[in-house]
């Protein structure tokens, strides 16, 4: 990770070393960089580190460098130095050299503090690996991967925005609470959520369990349910835009979504939490790698792993698949410092610590993603403030004195030895320097500061978390003025800034706090304001950045309404109005709680330690012994004895073999016995004799729990991977080989399920009544129930006439926003698919039945106030279902024939996103069958799917004189359907890629005639083979011998 390099240490003698062993280590690993989205930015030095290494080198500097390599001295042929300055060249010489002096003198005083420092203890490996990777003036950065980029800089919905766009609903997002605290996740959480509500997103919320905030969350105008282990796999998650994860402790719920359908519905999951990096190193150590796949598998399947500040992601970089995403902001340095304050005393914490009221404490902080170690960032830090230190450690006013606090690393590793010796070198009085370490009580360290000093060298990508909750606390801030600093607090205003490495100016900015030997007027002022912007600093930044996640990362299908523009977003503060009792009473959770992070690990070492101790065990009772031998070979022997005797026996007793005829004939009756792949379970041996039969149409495992089991229903699997394999669920590939291919089954979707069971459908289903249901109409609550099963069952039964019967349908409850005209089916199809429906139906239409363009080609709906059925969901005769597929068949064909020969053939005009594009021909063909009903004169029954009452839609008597009846006559469907059954049989194909023939059966007179000539052919070879086989015997006077004789 980033250029590796070493500390400078000490040899043997305790002498310095560090400058040549730094020169060589800097030059040995320059090209080191193994990282795998971290970076190390180097800051470049006006002087070669190394300028003897090589002359191949020179060329990777700058061009001021190297006229000071082509004018160094040089000697002359007597072995004497030439000396080419003269005059006003010698000045600048001078000066060049006391410049190039002075930074030598730097780097050899910072490598005896560093190796000072870093002498104490031993580095842990997994932090030992990340700091030698960096380098003096290097800082450590996430750099984030192509996604992330995508992500924080995507262009968002504006192309969307500038089309005309009729909405029904408004975006569906589904959040999962791993808990239901009142702490600063949840304040977060709660605060983006309200924000995301005001552009208009729709929330459902699932928590795990039960807590304190379930009040605050079910005001939020939100569904809110509670679900367990037993429910993760019975959510139809692709209802929802996007699901967002707030934990690791959700999990057990996202591996609900590893399983198609549900894979590709996009997936944030916030992790807020380093409880599971810490334990990462751990399974490293130990050689469990099935546990770190086991947690990178999880997190491959988010769509994006998104965490609340810049250090999370480098800690759990052996995770990253490059999905890893940032967005700054989290109020959980606030939280923390303002719940801290309502418990302790500045004058008890110095007290307790050995500090007077008097004292002046001023507290040194910096980067605080070195946390168990005394990096070399506090070792230039202590060459910076030399001069701050030498000038006020020396002074008592009033009776105090000025004591540096340096917070860093372990309390227990003997850093603050390590300081005091610094100290003593610098001529500092005894005590006025002291070390706490990040593992200790933290607030209260920076709770008895008089002032902050920030000292870092390191220019961090997020705001310091160490100054946030020193400018809660209401404590002054001095710090360099990096960017990242200066883009949240003005100079002067909320803290002070100082050029970094320059000890004069800090030396000025320090005089500014201190005034007599306490805090200045101006101190305090700097405080207060600095408080006050605290509380909210960082709230703006986390409302947009999730606000534009959301728009870069969701799709939005043609019939949602898009969300507001993240310009909208007033909200600059987080929600503390919902938290106030619970920061005033103290009442955070400082608990430590069972983990899904133990849970997980202890269920799969569980099986480790149990196989191994039952491995010893069964060592320890199988050894055998010569006594166990013994007796194997007595039973081996007793058996080989016995198995000659019956052979014996059965040698000399005489048989029967029967008649030669009834052995041929049980012979051949045995080779003709076929058994199926999948034993048939109870349900098929109830659904014989029933006069219908529902088939449920799904496409992967996650849709497995949505599935009926009984005598009514029958699996449909449109995929042989996905395919129960316990059931006799139908397998619509081996049916027809066109869903083999993925481009088509996703094209068609249900309807290539419908396609495969009228495809030689009397092989498959011989009952009067046939029906489908997708397997979202369980998902959505409009699945029949037992009353109304039983409704249907007994209304087939006596039903006379030609109907189809449905129960789910067509959702228009969101209203049409966006448009002042009512909705109709029409209207409604063309707002699903993307405004285009009517267009391609047309088209379609026309192409398929040969219209003239002067013809009106759109088949006329009525706009009453009738349901239409959708979710594929209905019930029809068998006869009648056969005849739509035949529609259907002819219907599809001509729509693909107008996609395949638009000018951009991989253009779907139907969709406005990437998986409708996919799925371009499903939401019109799901509306088909209304056309198709509609115009050929059949009943429309609607059943209530909960309550089983019926309302018969758009009764015919009403709609005789709107039906286009001649279009959908039986026999011209029926002579069209021949008409292509020839073409395809004379292979007469209008196109290179012709959809109809692969969609089912192609059959016409001719091909009926030649198979009737083909089997007539068999039948008299047969009877030939047979009379030649009958006088061959009577010629020769053959006989069949008697057998068993």
């Amino acid at each position: 990770m980033g250029r590796s390099s070493s500390p400078p240490g000490l040899d043997g003698d305790g002498n310095e070393n560090g400058k040549n062993n730094a020169i060589n280590n800097n030059s040995d690993t320059n090209n080191n960089n193994n990282d795998q989205g971290f970076y190390s930015i180097r800051d470049r030095f006006p002087f070669k580190r190394n300028p003897g290494h090589s002359r191949d080198r020179i060329k990777q500097y700058s061009l001021l460098e190297r006229p000071l390599v082509r004018n160094r001295a040089r000697f002359n042929r007597k072995g004497l130095l030439h000396f080419p300055f003269r005059g006003i060249y010698l000045f600048y010489f001078l000066i060049f050299f006391s410049v190039f002096a002075f930074a030598v003198a730097s780097m050899v005083m910072q490598s005896s503090i560093t190796a000072m420092l870093f002498r104490q203890g031993g580095e842990r490996s997994w932090r030992r690996s990340i700091r030698e990777g960096l380098r003096f003036g290097s800082s450590l950065k996430f750099m984030p991967p192509g996604i992330s980029r995508l992500l924080a800089e995507g262009g968002g919905l504006d192309p969307m925005r500038s089309t005309d766009r009729i909405g029904l609903r408004g975006p569906r997002l589904a959040l999962v609470l791993g808990n239901m605290k009142k702490n600063s996740q949840s304040l977060m959480l709660v605060t983006v959520v309200k924000s995301l509500q005001r552009l208009g997103y729709v929330f459902k919320i699932y928590a795990l369990d039960s807590g304190e905030a379930r009040g605050m969350w079910e005001n939020l105008s939100a569904q809110f349910s509670f679900f367990g282990p037993q429910q993760f796999g019975h959510i139809d998650w692709s209802m929802f835009e996007g699901v967002i994860a707030d934990s690791l402790e959700a999990k057990e719920a996202i591996s609900s979504l590893m399983q198609e359908p549900f894979d590709t519905v996009p997936l944030i999951w916030i992790v807020q939490e380093d409880t599971l990096a810490k334990r990462l190193p751990v399974y490293e150590e130990k050689g469990l790698q099935h546990l770190v796949l086991n947690w990178k598998t999880a997190f491959t399947r988010a769509n994006v792993i998104l965490f609340p500040d810049f250090t999370l992601p480098m800690l759990y970089s052996m995770l990253d698949t490059g999905n890893f995403h940032v967005i700054p902001g989290s109020p959980v340095d606030v939280w923390g410092a303002e719940s801290y304050s309502m418990t302790h005393e500045k004058q008890q914490l110095r007290k307790d610590n050995g500090f007077s009221m008097d004292d002046m404490v001023v507290l040194v902080v910096g980067s605080s993603f070195f946390y168990d170690e005394l990096s070399w960032d506090y070792a230039v830090a202590l060459q910076t403030i030399g001069p701050l230190l030498q000038r006020y450690t020396r002074r008592n006013d009033a009776g105090g004195s000025f004591k540096f606090i340096f917070l860093s690393g372990n309390s227990t590793d003997g850093y603050n030895d390590a300081l005091q010796q610094v100290a003593s070198r610098l001529g500092l009085p005894q005590g006025s320097v002291r070390h706490y370490g990040l593992d200790g009580d933290t607030n209260g360290v920076i709770l008895m500061a008089d002032i902050v000093l920030y000292g870092s060298s390191q220019e961090e990508q997020g705001f310091p978390p160490l100054i946030i909750r020193a400018m809660t606390f209401g404590i002054p801030v001095i710090t360099p003025d990096f960017p990242i600093v200066k883009k949240y607090v003005v100079d002067g205003a909320h803290c002070v800034f100082f050029p970094k490495h320059d000890p004069d100016a800090l030396l000025r900015a320090f005089s500014l706090l201190i005034s007599n030997g306490r805090l200045s007027k101006f101190a305090e002022t700097v405080a207060s304001s600095g408080r006050l912007l605290a509380k909210n600093i960082l709230a703006s930044e986390c409302i947009t950045g999730y606000a534009s996640l959301l728009v870069n990362l969701l799709y939005f299908p043609s019939d949602v309404l898009l969300p507001g523009p993240v310009s909208e977003l007033q909200q600059a503060s987080w929600e503390w109005n919902l938290f106030r009792k619970e920061i005033e009473h103290s009442n955070f959770d400082t608990s430590v709680d069972s983990s899904v992070v133990y849970t997980v690990e202890e269920e799969l070492t569980k099986h480790i330690i149990d196989t191994s101790k039952n491995r010893t065990e069964l060592q320890d009772q199988d050894a055998l012994t010569g006594q166990d031998l013994d007796l194997v070979t007595e039973i081996e022997n007793f058996e080989d004895y016995e198995r000659l005797e019956m052979e014996e026996i059965n040698e000399r007793t005489e048989r029967h073999l029967g008649v030669w005829d009834e052995i041929y004939r049980n012979a051949r009756k045995s080779e003709k016995l076929r058994f199926e792949a999948n034993e048939r379970d109870e349900g098929e041996l109830e659904r014989t004799g029933q006069p219908v039969c529902i088939y449920e149409i799904y496409s992967g495992a996650g849709a497995w729990p949505f599935l009926h089991h009984g005598s009514l229903y029958r699996g449909l699997s449109l995929s042989r991977r996905a395919r129960r394999l316990t059931s006799d669920d139908v397998d619509a590939v081996g049916r027809l080989p066109l869903l083999n291919s993925t481009y088509y089954r996703d094209l068609l979707c249900e309807v290539g399920g419908m396609f495969s069971i009228a495809n030689r459908v009397d092989s498959i289903h011989k009952r009067p009544w046939i029906g489908f249901q997708s397997w979202q109409a369980a998902g959505r609550k409009v699945s029949l129930s037992t009353k109304a099963e039983k409704v249907l069952e007994e209304t087939i039964q006596r039903s006379k006439g030609d109907a189809m019967y449905f129960w789910a349908h067509l959702d228009a409850d969101g209203g049409g926003e966006g448009s002042s005209d009512a909705l109709t089916f029409w209207s409604m199809c063309d707002i699903l698919n993307a405004g285009h429906c009517r267009t391609a139906f047309e088209n379609a239409f026309r192409k398929m039945y040969n219209l003239p363009l002067d013809m009106e080609a759109l088949p006329p709906m009525p706009q009453d106030e009738g349901h239409w059925s959708s979710l594929h969901s209905w019930v029809m005769p068998t006869k009648s279902f056969l005849e739509f597929v035949m529609f259907s068949r002819m219907f599809v064909d001509s729509l693909d024939a107008l996609q395949s020969n638009s000018s951009e053939a991989n253009m779907c005009l139907l969709g406005s996103t990437y998986l409708e594009k996919k799925q371009c021909y499903c939401r019109v063909l799901e509306l088909l069958v209304n056309v198709w009903v509609y115009h050929s004169g059949r009943r429309m029954v609607y059943i209530e799917p909960h309550s089983g009452l019926l309302e018969e839609q758009h009764p015919v008597e009403q709609r005789k004189e709107f039906m286009w009846a001649r279009y959908f006559n039986f026999t011209l469907l029926k002579s069209m359907d021949e008409d292509l059954a020839e073409a395809a049989d004379d292979a007469d194909h209008p196109r290179k890629v012709w959809l109809w023939p692969l969609t089912g059966e192609v059959h016409w007179q001719g091909i009926y005639e030649r198979e009737r000539e083909e089997r007539y052919r068999l039948k008299m070879d047969k009877k030939r083979k047979t009379k030649e086989k009958l006088l061959e015997r009577m010629r020769n006077g053959y006989r069949q011998r008697p057998l068993g004789l």
